[in-house]
């Protein structure tokens, strides 16, 4: 899998993916202040997954039809350090009996 972290994705944590050896792209580094529409559309032409703390992608896909291919990993979390968010995705990612549809 390859990622897209969105603005709101903490770099403590794209950091701690690519040190784990993952392909993740960060709008942070190189597309600041894009809007959520062009995020989702860049996910869809190069088939990464969107790492995001934002909602309103779900709006994007359920109401607007956008069809990210490789999907939307939201993450719902309060009160939390930095790194949180990949040592979650990293335990889905390592654990045999959960699989990203």
């Amino acid at each position: 899998m390859k990622f897209l972290a969105n603005e709101n994705f903490c770099m403590a944590s794209v950091r701690l993916l690519r040190s784990k050896g993952l392909e993740v792209f960060s709008v942070n580094e190189d597309a600041q202040s894009s809007s959520d529409k062009m995020v989702i559309e860049r996910a869809i032409e190069h088939e990464l997954t969107i790492l995001t703390h934002d909602r309103d992608y779900g709006e994007l896909i359920f109401k607007d039809g956008y069809r990210p291919t490789a999907g939307v990993i939201y993450f719902r979390l309060k009160n939390y350090l930095p790194e949180v968010p990949a040592l979650l995705l990293q335990d889905l990612l390592t654990n045999p009996d959960f699989e990203f549809k």
